[in-house]
């Protein structure tokens, strides 16, 4: 999930809270079916009937990167603890091409955040400056190491100021591709006994197709060669660029889902293009009616969902999730985080960046407006706060 995403990142200590480990336990209870734990999910995809998209409950839980409150993202460590947390679905992963074509689970093309890169010096000539979607980004990228190269490195935490423990575990995973992700998720499947799905995300389709790497037909033929190009099969596609959506609609049978940014921005594609419409264009029932027309489902932000006010208190919801359910899309808002800086003021405990505030109000207040489903970062408080939403309990 997203670029267009904002990241806050904050200096301060590093204690956590004893949430965590309630968390964990509890979440580890639910996905083993312990007792005490929650009664089923609401049911307004069916509830486990019918297959597809509709066999998942309902608000549904989906891993941000795996579980990357807890892991460096995008690493079959942080997305098997997603599963091992209960998360419905993981987001495996960001898609980007290498320089010989493979499609690679990074949060951007340019690395240095999120590898090891800068350590070896045999790269050092790599580093270099390129315009991202009109954002002038420097660093390391995918498309110009060879999946040999990019395979001698190893991932770390993207954000440590605000997850220093998270560092403990940089260095231990290897950049997965998506290939090995279809390769995980059966071998998963069969582990576990039962299906595990998963929410692979385009990004920057438009930049990469310009320097002939076009990603839409590459993961296309992934999915075909691994089975997983139709409708019913357990791999939602997002991008935020609607026309790249619109051509994995002529490509798969996949559910697909266009992510939403803040409502003045614009999709870069449509930058390129020189469509002059916003991302509030595209959240009125006509633009809604629009994306239902080759897309199952919108991923906004949930600023969408719930404006926040200048002090970054929340205001009242907008008709967003109204206007979408009737346009027949289901909505999967991005991104739930446990700690202070990424939390509505209104949830905040403290000022310590790394501290986490009134999580579970947070859920609540966002499961109350009627989404499908949330992005987070800690999947196991996403499942407790559905168990608290979906039985009634405020706390």
């Amino acid at each position: 999930m997203g670029t267009q995403e904002s990241d806050e990142r904050a200096g301060g200590g590093t204690g956590r809270r004893a949430l965590l480990g309630a968390a964990v336990l509890g979440a580890g209870g639910a996905a083993l079916g312990l007792p005490g734990t929650a009664r089923a999910a609401g049911t307004r995809h069916g509830g486990g009937h019918g297959g597809g998209v509709k066999s998942l409950p309902v608000p549904t839980v989906i891993g941000h990167r795996g579980a990357s409150g807890y892991r460096p993202e995008h690493t079959f460590g942080s997305y098997e603890l997603a599963l091992d947390l209960g998360a419905d679905i993981v987001e495996a992963g960001d898609l980007v091409p290498t320089k010989d074509g493979h499609l690679v689970c990074r949060h951007e093309p340019e690395i240095g955040g999120t590898t090891d890169v800068a350590d070896h010096p045999e790269f050092a000539d790599r580093k270099r400056t390129k315009l991202l979607d009109g954002v002038s980004t420097t660093g390391w990228f995918t498309e110009d190491f060879t999946l040999a190269e990019l395979k001698t490195l190893r991932a770390t935490e993207r954000i440590p100021a605000n997850r220093p423990h998270n560092t403990l575990y940089d260095g231990r995973w290897e950049i997965p591709t998506f290939e090995e992700v279809l390769r995980w998720q059966n071998e998963q499947t069969r582990r576990r006994g039962k299906q595990v799905w998963i929410y692979p995300e385009l990004k920057h389709p438009t930049y990469f197709r310009k320097l002939g790497l076009g990603t839409e037909e590459r993961l296309a033929r992934l999915l075909r060669t691994y089975g997983k190009d139709r409708k019913n099969s357990p791999v939602i596609i997002q991008s935020f660029e609607p026309t790249s959506i619109q051509r994995m609609n002529k490509l798969v049978g996949n559910p697909l889902a266009v992510l939403l940014s803040g409502a003045n921005s614009r999709p870069w594609d449509f930058v390129e293009t020189g469509d002059p419409r916003t991302t509030a264009d595209l959240v009125t029932p006509a633009g809604l009616k629009e994306i239902a027309s080759y897309a199952q489902g919108i991923g906004p932000t949930l600023d969408l969902i719930i404006p926040k006010d200048s002090a970054g208190r929340l205001t009242e919801p907008t008709t967003l999730v109204r206007d979408a359910h009737r346009a027949g899309l289901i909505l999967h808002p991005y991104t739930m985080r446990n700690e202070n800086p990424f939390l509505p003021a209104d949830f905040r405990k403290g000022s310590d960046p790394d501290a986490y505030g009134d999580v579970f109000g947070a859920f609540r207040t966002y499961f109350a407006t009627g989404i499908d489903g949330v992005f987070t970062d800690n999947p196991d408080t996403g499942v407790l706060a559905r168990e608290s939403f979906v039985n009634g309990v405020n706390s």
